[in-house]
């Protein structure tokens, strides 16, 4: 089976939607099916006046055909709400190919955040991008919920997973701080809500290891917080494994990837009852969720790490390649051709 997949969201940006399609992709292939991902990569792109460093491609129509039709697809997938899967729903709708869409950042939210401009505004703006899809995948039953609560419809269930050889608590960073460490991983941005965790009166330390626009404005006003920077791989599992409890202070995340990379570590989960925390963590023993942070953060450090773990290791990104190949489903019969120059410049769809 070929997939296409698009996404305005990919490396060498560092962020969960990016990690969840990179994981997605490598365990799809063990199941048989072929991924292509259709990115910003190639196309001329412009800087978000409200967010320095993140940038939005400018793809050309044309372009976008070429591409979907060089990938000759089986299924298309639109992963994102920016100017490359608006771009591709334009292409589908016009040719009358279904697709499905995954809801994977609280848009309306961040740019409330950013701008002022009233959520409404922004859940009108993603119930219209959605409701063309044959199915929209959303990661929790909460956020299903939610949704469907919003006007959404035609929602399906896409859980994600972990990698459990690469996040493991064998080689801890050699972290020389006061204990207890609580650690928080991500962009370094406003809508991320470290303010919550900085701001609070904890024993030990508190550590920073990402980067983004808020960055120097939090290690002003937090001086006595570790910002480690950008870590990957090998590096951001020590750390986390390193680290005594994960704090996960978003209140705009629709499901937090990286709690589970986290829970893989052996580090129990300090979070807000909100959707994420809501579904991963529950009444599990492997963290706690509060609208006290503070009494969450201390309450995780009771956790034990093998049991963290061992709830890590039952979601794999096997089963959730499975799940999202399932769901593509709902697409059959539907085949994008390559044009032949006999049929150029007419339809390139059969479906």
């Amino acid at each position: 089976m070929r997939i296409l997949i698009a996404t305005d969201a990919w490396h060498p940006q560092v962020n969960g939607v990016v990690r969840t399609l990179t994981s997605l992709s490598r365990a799809a292939a063990g199941l048989g099916a072929d991924i292509t991902f259709l990115t910003p990569e190639g196309f001329p792109s412009f800087g978000v006046p409200t967010y320095p460093g993140l940038r939005l491609a400018i793809p050309k129509p044309s372009e976008i055909a070429r591409r979907i039709e060089a990938a000759a697809p089986d299924a298309i997938h639109i992963a994102t709400e920016g100017t490359i899967g608006w771009s591709v729903r334009r292409y589908c709708v016009r040719h009358g190919l279904p697709f499905t869409t995954s809801y994977t950042t609280r848009f309306p939210e961040y740019v409330s955040v950013r701008t002022g401009i009233p959520d409404a505004v922004g859940y009108w703006v993603m119930r219209r991008f959605h409701d063309a899809a044959a199915m929209t995948m959303v990661a929790t039953n909460s956020l299903r919920q939610e949704l469907a609560g919003r006007g959404f419809k035609k929602l399906g269930f896409w859980t994600r997973g972990v990698d459990t050889k690469l996040f493991n608590p064998d080689e801890p960073a050699a972290l020389d701080l006061p204990r207890p460490i609580f650690l928080s991983v991500g962009r370094v941005a406003v809508e991320k809500n470290l303010e919550a965790f900085l701001s609070l009166d904890l024993p030990g330390s508190k550590v920073v290891v990402g980067d983004g626009p808020a960055k120097a404005e939090l290690q002003r006003r937090f001086p006595t917080a570790h910002f480690l920077g950008e870590k990957k791989g090998k590096d951001l599992t020590a750390h986390m494994a390193a680290a005594d409890v994960f704090v996960f202070p978003s209140l705009t995340d629709t499901f937090g990837v990286v709690q589970l990379e986290s829970l893989a570590c052996g580090t129990p989960v300090a979070a807000f009852p909100v959707t994420g925390p809501l579904d991963v963590i529950a009444d599990h023993p492997i963290g706690a969720i509060d609208w006290d942070l503070r009494a969450a953060c201390l309450k995780a450090l009771t956790m034990s790490r093998e049991t963290c773990r061992a709830f890590a290791l039952d979601r794999s990104w096997e089963n959730s390649a499975r799940q999202f190949i399932g769901n593509l489903a709902v697409l059959q019969p539907s085949r994008v051709i390559r044009p032949t120059p006999v049929l150029a410049g007419q339809s390139a769809v059969r479906g």
